[in-house]
């Protein structure tokens, strides 16, 4: 099952009002080697929803996103790229992807809000949703990873922000803004030092 680590930014935390305006991901095959990374600014159509107190997290400005394209454009053109990296041939003229993307896991650090602006995304624009329900959560996985780690003596971050995570793995942003892809890529980093963790965690009778 190939993964699809993802990062969203909004023009505020609603999904029935705001909207999409940067996608970031990496996608990796099932044994988690990585395929490609991607990056799209996306236009808002609700611009009235444009909030001054999001501008401020992800540093883009309605002019940033003057010449960016459409969500109904973006929407597939994700998973036209997410087929080319796996090397999945769709049918020409096969609009549904469906069949090709069901068993696509999307990963994230507090990824249910990001599928429910995605989802809402896809209801707007009237299209199948083509992921697999399945997700992984970085913030669940390091809650419960850092509960045993406690429990064992260990120091651990007192919050679970991405920040806080990506700092006990001795991983940073580069700078204060939360751009999508770093944020996948650093979000990526942080799932695989969990997983060696848990590869090394072991039970005793």
């Amino acid at each position: 099952m190939p993964f699809l680590v993802l990062d969203l930014e909004m023009t505020g935390p609603e999904p029935d009002y705001n909207e999409i305006i940067q996608i970031g991901a990496v996608l990796f095959d099932d044994n988690w080697v990585e395929k490609g990374q991607y990056l799209t600014n996306v236009y808002p159509e609700n611009k009235d929803a444009f909030s001054s107190s999001s501008e401020k997290i992800h540093n883009l400005s309605l002019a940033d996103l003057e010449d960016a394209p459409m969500i109904y454009d973006v929407l597939p053109e994700l998973e036209e790229w997410i087929c080319q990296q796996l090397g999945i041939r769709v049918p020409k003229g096969q609009l549904d992807r469906t069949p090709f993307l069901r068993d696509v896991i999307i990963c994230g650090q507090s990824v249910i809000n990001d599928i429910n602006f995605l989802k809402e995304a896809y209801r707007y624009e009237k299209l199948k949703w083509p992921y697999s329900r399945v997700l992984l959560d970085l913030h669940t996985l390091a809650y419960f990873t850092f509960r045993i780690l406690k429990a064992n003596g260990r120091k651990v971050p007192d919050r679970l922000s991405l920040t806080a995570i990506a700092n006990y793995f001795g991983f940073s942003r580069e700078d204060g803004f939360h751009n999508a892809l770093e944020d996948s890529v650093l979000t990526a980093r942080c799932m695989k030092e969990v997983f060696k963790l848990s590869e090394g965690m072991k039970l005793t009778a």
